[in-house]
């Protein structure tokens, strides 16, 4: 029984036993003081009227009429004289009429008064005995009248205090039921804070869970800055800031085999030629300078998420996913490199190169087609040239032509593949599920096609699409399925009410649903994503984060989201084997994910060797080219 009823019958029994109390308290009293009354006036009645009698002449005509005006004046049950020989001289008797009050209640409160009793005097001589006793009806009446005023007044007390003590429960269960919703998600290793009750010992209790959020938060804070600096360690360039070769070009690496929107966009390479003589004329701390300079340009190009990385002492490289704007890109890099020239003591010579990546293509060859690119540019100061795209990757030239084929490929459906996430147990956690859109004749991997569902902002309605095929699909199939779904539909007004809709008409396959969204939709909007989280949550369905680095125990609120799994960006396996300071960064985060209740699964692992290593580190799942179908789901 929860304690909220608890506390309602215990109010409701006080009231009652206060009632009742009363009640028998408040009747008790009156009764014993009618009862009073009436002996008295039996006593009173009879005295007097037996010594009107004393005072009369004995004439039996003359005492019956007496004794008949008496009766018939006043309200007797009795009135009865008896000579000294026992003998009856005159009787008067009535029956109660009071059909005003209940039985049960003249039972319940019956009246045992005696008669009054007196003696009549002829001279000194007894002529007889009065027995007078008095009717009751008026004292039931009284006391009936007395019982319903008391009840009627009681009831309305009983009222007001009822009305305000569910004023006092409902004070008391807001805070309480805050803290019994802190309590729960702190079960559910979600700790949450919550505003300070007034109500002391409840105050005392939520202030204890605050101080334990606030420690989990401040636990958070420096275990994801010791990862944050074994990351630094690892992938970045001790000079710039910015990725090392290895770290850049496994981005590189997981865009170029990426289904999702990063599959397609731009890659930018500027070379500072003759970096030793420059350094020699302008010295090690201004060179260094020069190089942060040219990176935090590099940086400054787009303001959607982008990758610098330094491939050598003199070559930068920035990766932009997404983007097509490449004579906009020109334009800018070459702004900003004049500008770099012109706070330069020194002339520089800084070709750059810009080529449009995609999906399949050879990391090697796209590098190398950069890099002759670059040789040809460094016969300018500020040299800048544009690869064209390959013909095979380019469907369509316009927008419209683009807008025009992916409506017609989503009315005739979507077909999705089937990549398994297998657990640490050798079981299946989820299919990964990439779409298939029909354009041109051929089923198109999304890596093709994603990049320009983003570009034309068609998410919302590609979430939708796929989210119902994946409906038909675990209905089918009866194995848990992963669905992508987009940062950009969190913007739209109606987005997440159709998609919870579309979950409820199919409620019984809502908890095979595992929903994942980028790590960014996390950190650029916290409130949004969380707000998903909780919808999801409710209707059964796993929620989760892919493409995840190291900050992500900085995301804010990210102890509360109610996250069930993250998806380990796949750099982090790459190479995991030979590495051991990206095994401690891998170990770290699987710590760091588990205190919170979250598991942790690795994407692009290649083989069986990287899957046990990931599982020891305590990894609880994997999924990529080397992770096999063949387990038992």
């Amino acid at each position: 029984m929860s304690l909220i009823k608890q506390l309602w019958l215990t109010i409701t029994g006080v009231l009652l036993l206060t009632f009742i109390g009363s009640l028998l308290v408040g009747v008790t009293s009156s009764h014993q003081y009618i009862e009073q009354e009436i002996r008295i006036k039996n006593i009173d009645n009879t005295n007097a009227l037996a010594l009107s009698m004393s005072q009369m002449d004995k004439d039996p005509i003359s005492i019956q009429l007496l004794l008949a005006a008496q009766f018939d004046t006043g309200h007797y049950q009795l009135i009865e004289l008896i000579g000294p020989d026992g003998e009856v001289i005159d009787r008067r008797t009535a029956s109660e009429a009071v059909s005003d009050v209940p039985a049960w209640f003249r039972h319940l409160v019956s009246f045992d008064v005696p008669a009054g009793t007196a003696v009549v005097q002829d001279g000194w001589r007894q002529y007889g005995t009065l027995h007078l006793k008095s009717q009751h009806s008026y004292a039931y009446r009284t006391l009936w009248q007395s019982t319903l005023r008391l009840t009627g007044l009681f009831g309305l007390i009983a009222v007001v205090s009822l009305a305000l003590t569910s004023w006092l429960v409902h004070t008391i269960r807001r805070p309480l039921y805050h803290v019994v919703q802190q309590a729960q998600a702190m079960g559910e290793r979600r700790f949450m804070t919550s505003k300070e009750p007034r109500t002391l010992e409840l105050k005392t209790l939520v202030k204890s869970m605050n101080r334990l959020s606030l420690a989990v938060r401040e636990m958070l804070n420096q275990e994801t800055d010791q990862l944050e600096q074994l990351r630094r360690q690892l992938q970045h360039d001790a000079v710039t800031d910015t990725l090392n070769r290895e770290a850049f070009l496994d981005r590189l690496a997981n865009a170029l085999d990426s289904e999702g929107d990063i599959a397609s966009g731009l890659l930018i390479m500027v070379r500072v030629t003759h970096l030793t003589e420059v350094n020699q004329h302008l010295g090690h701390q201004a060179t260094d300078q020069l190089l942060n300079q040219l990176s935090r340009m590099l940086e400054q190009l787009s303001t959607s998420p982008s990758y610098v990385g330094r491939l050598k002492g003199c070559d930068f490289a920035l990766l932009l996913p997404g983007s097509d704007q490449s004579e906009a890109l020109a334009a800018q890099l070459q702004q900003g490199l004049e500008q770099l020239h012109q706070s330069t003591e020194i002339a520089l010579t800084t070709p750059a190169a810009i080529s449009h990546y995609h999906q399949g293509q050879s990391r090697g060859q796209l590098l190398a087609q950069l890099d002759g690119a670059l040789a040809q540019a460094e016969n300018q100061p500020i040299g800048i040239i544009t690869t064209q795209a390959d013909a095979e990757a380019v469907l369509f030239t316009t927008h419209d032509d683009w807008r025009a084929a992916l409506q017609a490929a989503l009315q005739d459906g979507i077909e999705l593949a089937h990549y398994p996430v297998i657990s640490n147990q050798d079981s299946l956690l989820h299919d990964e599920v990439p779409s298939r859109l029909k354009i041109k004749d051929e089923w198109r991997t999304a890596g093709l096609f994603m990049p320009w569902i983003s570009r034309l902002e068609m998410n919302a309605e590609f979430d939708l699409a796929v989210t119902t095929q994946a409906l038909a699909d675990t209905a089918q199939t009866g194995h848990p399925v992963g669905v992508n779904l987009s940062t950009q539909a969190l913007h739209k007004g109606d987005y997440l009410t159709r998609l919870i809709n579309l979950i409820q008409q199919h409620s019984q396959w809502a908890h095979r649903l595992w929903f994942e969204m980028p790590e960014t939709a996390a950190t650029q909007f916290p409130t949004e994503f969380k707000h998903l989280c909780e919808q999801l949550s409710q209707l059964g369905c796993q929620v989760g984060l892919e493409h995840v680095g190291p900050q992500f125990g900085k995301i804010e609120g990210i102890e509360d989201m109610g996250l069930h799994y993250i998806k380990l960006d796949a750099t982090l396996s790459h190479e995991v084997l030979l590495n051991p300071t990206k095994q401690s960064l891998v170990r770290g985060m699987a710590t760091l994910a588990h205190s919170l209740g979250i598991r942790v699964i690795a994407q692009g692992v290649q083989n069986s060797d990287t899957s046990e290593q990931l599982f020891k580190l305590g990894v609880d799942g994997v999924t990529g080219p080397g992770v096999r179908q063949d387990k038992k789901a």
